[in-house]
């Protein structure tokens, strides 16, 4: 099995759509058909069946897709422990993490190493959802919850917390909900249902039921400058909501605390120039605390 090939075929697999996988890839949807069709002809087996929601995978497709995971799996374990030898203060670092994680504290810490290595090229990459290491989608993530998987490392870096707010504006039209009203006559801002399922069914331990959701963002700094511009109600990291003055905190004592983890991948935890971008990273949040 061809390997170019085979990324074509997972990256189908995974996405549903042949455009989709080309712009993983980062080829034109072109060349993504015709890879498709030279594994199939070498395979002599029909992979996916085309449909008008998608590409579904056939038996065979099934079965040629646990193959091409385990090459997949030993390509990347190669490169990563290639990686890991390696003790050049140069090259790309990839890192994941939220928007609010990566503006409070990675770029600090990307400004620091930059100072030091200049040689050293970072690729942020901001989004809730968690990247997956062991397929290298990044090198370094800074995660919401401890990893179980023992190829990964991680590092505790900070315990955080969320707190009710709500904008000056709306608090004088609308005045502050009462607790175990479940914010009867109140409009909230959440995340989208697809982004964190179940995260708008409670608020700071207050069920949410009675409010009318008026955003759904796919985005943590969002979420705060909706809060801010006075839509509604809505969790804000208590240190984020500090630069915000417009923003007021309803029941002060009341919050819900959350962790955050930097995560590395086992083989990676030698590379010098992923190790140098770590180190930074944990100096900027032991200096916060």
């Amino acid at each position: 099995m061809d390997w170019d090939n085979a990324r074509v075929f997972l990256a189908i697999h995974r996405i549903g759509t042949l455009r989709g996988a080309a712009a993983l890839l980062q080829i034109d949807q072109a060349t993504a058909g015709r890879r498709l069709a030279a594994l199939e002809a070498s395979l002599d087996a029909r992979l996916f069946l085309r449909t008008p929601g998608g590409y579904v995978p056939t038996a065979a497709g099934e079965l040629a897709f646990a193959a091409a995971e385990r090459m997949e799996q030993a390509a990347d374990q190669l490169q990563r422990q290639m990686q890991g030898l390696d003790h050049r203060l140069s090259g790309v670092v990839r890192v994941a993490t939220s928007e609010t994680v990566a503006q409070y504290f990675i770029m600090e810490a990307i400004k620091r190493v930059h100072a030091q290595h200049p040689d050293i090229r970072v690729t942020l990459s901001t989004a809730i959802q968690i990247s997956n290491l062991t397929r290298r989608e990044a090198d370094l993530a800074i995660r919401n919850i401890k990893p179980d998987n023992p190829d990964l490392i991680h590092r505790h870096l900070a315990r955080k917390e969320v707190g009710l707010y709500a904008s000056r504006a709306y608090l004088a039209a609308h005045g502050e909900p009462r607790p175990g009203t479940a914010f009867a006559g109140h409009t909230l801002v959440t995340y989208q249902q697809a982004v964190l399922p179940g995260w708008s069914d409670m608020f700071c331990g207050e069920p949410t039921g009675n409010g009318r959701i008026a955003i759904e963002l796919n985005s943590g700094l969002m979420i705060i400058e909706a809060v801010a511009a006075g839509l509604g109600i809505g969790e804000v990291p208590t240190h984020m909501a500090e630069d915000y003055p417009e923003l007021v905190r309803i029941w002060p004592g009341r919050s819900e605390g959350y962790d955050l983890w930097l995560v590395m991948h086992g083989d990676l935890n030698r590379s010098a120039r992923v190790r140098a971008v770590a180190d930074a990273i944990i100096e900027v949040f032991e200096e916060d605390r």
